[in-house]
């Protein structure tokens, strides 16, 4: 019963934390263009030498 005194917290700070990152990932932009590197990988790039 000890151990989940210990488990529970620690579940709930990395829940947070993964949260955290989560909405520091939308505000820095990371999800603003999900199609352009699918789709990039299919554009053929020209050479230039």
């Amino acid at each position: 019963m000890t151990v989940l005194a210990f488990l529970i917290p620690i579940a709930l700070l990395m829940g947070l934390a993964g949260l955290a990152a989560f909405f520091w990932a939308m505000r820095g932009g990371q999800f603003e263009d999900l199609d352009g590197a699918a789709n990039r990988i299919l554009i053929e790039e020209e050479d230039e030498a």
